[in-house]
Formats: C-alpha cells, structure tokens, sequence
C-alpha cells in the first residue's frame, strides 16, 4: 500500500510542477504579447505624424487642383460672355441710338 500512495504523491507532485509550469508560461506568454502590443502601438503612435503629413500633403494638392479646375472653368466661361457681349455690342448700341432718335417718345 505504501507504494502506492508514494505513486499516488509522486503524479500528484508531477501534476502540481505541470501545472506550475504551466501557469508560469501562461504569464510569460501574456507579458510577451503585452509588451509585444505596447511596442507595436509605441511604433504606429510614431508614424502618425508622417501619416498626418502625407495626408495633409494629398488633400492640399487635390485642393490645389480642384480651385485650379474652378479658374480654368470661370476663365473659359468668362472669355464666353466677353465674346457675346463684343457680338452684342453693336446690337445693343444701334438699339440704343434708335430709341434716342426716336421722335414718339
């Protein structure tokens, strides 16, 4: 009988260690991924400025671009209407005299 309960201690001891070690490569394990997490999230917190910057620098060049477009598009539509009016003008002008001129008003 004594031999059996010495085997009977000696998995029970076993199992304890195992469990022991266990836990102690758990912990190890969750101090490894956490310090694992703070360096990658000290690491991304570093690259937002130059993030910042390059996405400052995209919608500055789109704006650049876009107010570019709107003054070509004014610039045309204004060359537009001076034409017209340079067509008109002598419409208009003759229009003018003759309502000048006109004795019944």
């Amino acid at each position: 009988m004594d031999d059996t309960l010495q085997r009977l201690l000696d998995a029970e001891m076993k199992a304890e260690n195992l469990a022991r070690e266990a836990e102690e490569e758990r912990e190890r394990t969750i101090r490894a991924a956490t310090l694992e997490a703070r360096e990658l999230d000290e690491a991304f917190s570093a690259k937002i400025p130059t993030l910042q910057q390059t996405w400052i620098a995209r919608s500055e060049e789109r704006a650049s671009n876009a107010i570019a477009e709107i003054e070509r598009r004014y610039d045309e539509r204004h060359e537009r209407l001076r034409d017209l009016a340079e067509e008109r003008e002598d419409e208009a002008l003759s229009a003018g005299f003759r309502i000048l001129m006109d004795s019944r008003l």
